[in-house]
């Protein structure tokens, strides 16, 4: 009988294969150049073994001039007060708990700004470290962002100074001089107040829509909503606001399926839409409203959407600024506004799983049309 080790029947079946290492991602059928961020491994020794494509175009070294050199001078890399981050770091060295690095900004040869963190990997827990695994970032979409986020401030600080500078000069006016006004004269200026903050709260509520929107946490509440009538009504507030009842032609092409949709939401949708025919259009704005069906079920005999078309007979849109309508600060003429109303309405209308698009109408004007689904929530279906 001999001796040797034994194992519960069934262990080889159940037994785990061994964790794949860094070095091996051709293993599992991965490319380390199709990675999206740049990828740059070292072996116990300190020497690079994967340097991949994103790492070339981040750090503009060619991967022969980086491979089997050491870590330290392949990717020369400093903190931000020009100490050298792998002397600081030490890797190979050190406490044998260590892990790796979090992300922090360093800087390359030339002052290049780069987000970098690290990985130790070990055979076993307290172990010497087998390879060090470092991924690098490009800081420019980062910047875009932070760019972004300041244009926004700016435009948010220069539109709400001009309507709080006129209800602060009101008010104190009144308060100073209450007597000396007749009452008309104080109704006007009780009015303009009025105006004014009712374009600050307009303004807050784009800013809390955008903030919903970028973080995908803007909620639709779904009701049945009767489009032709909510078209009817805000065609009815422009005509109540001097527009002449005939610049306005509405279509609606009957039997339209059932919409549900949040009102409020698509109120604020069709209120931009029109509110930007009528003040950058020319001639009639036509609202046409049809049955319709989304790209992916067009196999599907019954419309599964409802698309509404708003167009006018102005200028138009030019072609080279087609791609930008819906994108923040677009504004389409120097006529005041954010420029934060159509990435609004794209917004609202993507989170009801809809469709935007812009063109040319027949007349030469613009044309927005978008598409939504009309199935019911699914806790009705």
């Amino acid at each position: 009988m001999s001796v040797g080790t034994s194992s519960a029947p069934g262990a080889e079946r159940t037994a785990r294969p061994p964790a794949p290492r860094p070095g091996d991602l051709a293993d599992l059928g991965i490319d380390p150049d199709q990675l999206p961020d740049g990828l740059v491994v070292a072996d116990e020794h300190g020497r690079v073994i994967c340097f991949n494509a994103a790492a070339v175009r981040i750090t503009a070294v060619p991967a022969e001039q980086a491979l089997g050199r050491s870590l330290e001078t392949a990717l020369p890399l400093e903190d931000l007060e020009g100490r050298r981050w792998w002397q600081l770091t030490d890797p190979y060295g050190g406490l044998a708990i260590r892990v790796g690095q979090p992300e922090r900004n360093l800087l390359l040869p030339g002052g290049r700004e780069v987000l970098v963190s690290a990985r130790y990997v070990r055979a076993r827990p307290t172990g010497p470290v087998r390879r060090v695994v470092v991924t690098l970032r490009d800081t420019e979409a980062r910047r875009r962002t932070e760019r972004s986020h300041a244009e926004l401030i700016a435009t948010v600080a220069h539109e709400l100074r001009s309507p709080l500078t006129s209800v602060k000069g009101f008010t104190a006016t009144l308060l100073a001089k209450w007597e000396r006004f007749t009452d008309d004269q104080k109704r006007l200026m009780l009015e303009t107040v009025d105006a004014d903050a009712d374009r600050v709260t307009r303004l807050i509520a784009e800013l809390l829509d955008i903030s919903r929107i970028d973080s995908g946490r803007l909620e639709v509440r779904r009701q049945p909503v009767d489009i032709g009538a909510a078209v009817g009504r805000h065609i009815q507030a422009h005509v109540a606001a001097g527009q002449p009842a005939d610049r306005f032609l509405l279509r609606v092409q009957h039997p339209l399926p059932a919409l549900w949709a949040d009102p409020d939401k698509i109120d604020q949708v069709l209120s931009n839409l029109l509110e930007n025919a009528v003040r950058h259009g020319e001639g009639t704005v036509t609202i046409d409203i049809t049955p319709s069906a989304l790209p992916r079920d067009r196999e599907h005999a019954e419309p599964a959407a409802t698309s509404v078309t708003v167009s006018d007979e102005g200028p138009g849109i030019p072609e080279e600024s087609m791609n930008r309508v819906f994108t923040r600060f677009w504004r389409g003429s120097k006529r005041g506004g954010t420029g934060l109303g159509l990435y609004i309405v794209k917004g609202i209308v993507e989170a009801h799983g809809g469709t935007i698009t812009v063109g040319r109408a027949p007349g030469g004007g613009a044309e927005f049309r978008f598409t939504l689904p009309v199935a019911a929530p699914a806790y009705l279906t």
